[in-house]
C-alpha cells in the first residue's frame, strides 16, 4: 500500500483540497511553491500511462478543476503541471504555482507552517 493510499484512507493526515469518488487532491508537504498540490487517483496504479483511459481522462479533468481553483487563490503567472512518478509508486500529478521556470524543477522548496497549509487548502477548496 502506497503512502498516498494511506493518505486517502485517512491513516496519514493531509491538507485535503478536493475529493470525489475517484480522485483526491492535497497539498504537498514539501512544496516547490505555496499551494503546490498533488492529485491522485484513489485506485493505486504505479505508472501514469498504465491508467485505463477513463481514469486517465478523469484525472486530467479533476486536475484541471483543481488548477483553476488554485489560480483564483494563489498569486502566480500560471499553474504548471508535472507528472514524474519516481518518488512514490502511485500515479500523481503535481500542480505547482509558477512565477518562473525554475519553480517546477523540484530543487528549491518553500517552508510553510501548519496554519499556512490549512489556510491554503481551505481557500482552494472554497473555489471548487
Amino acid at each position: 500500500m502506497s503512502i498516498f493510499t494511506k493518505i486517502i484512507k485517512g491513516e496519514i493526515p493531509s491538507y485535503k483540497v478536493a475529493e470525489n469518488n475517484e480522485f483526491y487532491a492535497f497539498l504537498d508537504i514539501n512544496p516547490n511553491a505555496k499551494g503546490h498540490t498533488l492529485v491522485v487517483p484513489k485506485k493505486e496504479v504505479d505508472k501514469f500511462f498504465e491508467l485505463d483511459k477513463a481514469t486517465y481522462n478523469g484525472l486530467m479533468d479533476f486536475s484541471r478543476d483543481v488548477a483553476i481553483a488554485m489560480k483564483k487563490v494563489i498569486s502566480c503567472e500560471r499553474i504548471g503541471m508535472a507528472v514524474i512518478g519516481l518518488e512514490v509508486p502511485h500515479v500523481h500529478v503535481h500542480l505547482i504555482p509558477l512565477q518562473k521556470m525554475e519553480d517546477i524543477q523540484f530543487i528549491k522548496k518553500v517552508k510553510l507552517q501548519p496554519k499556512e497549509f490549512e489556510a491554503v487548502a481551505k481557500a482552494i477548496s472554497k473555489e471548487l
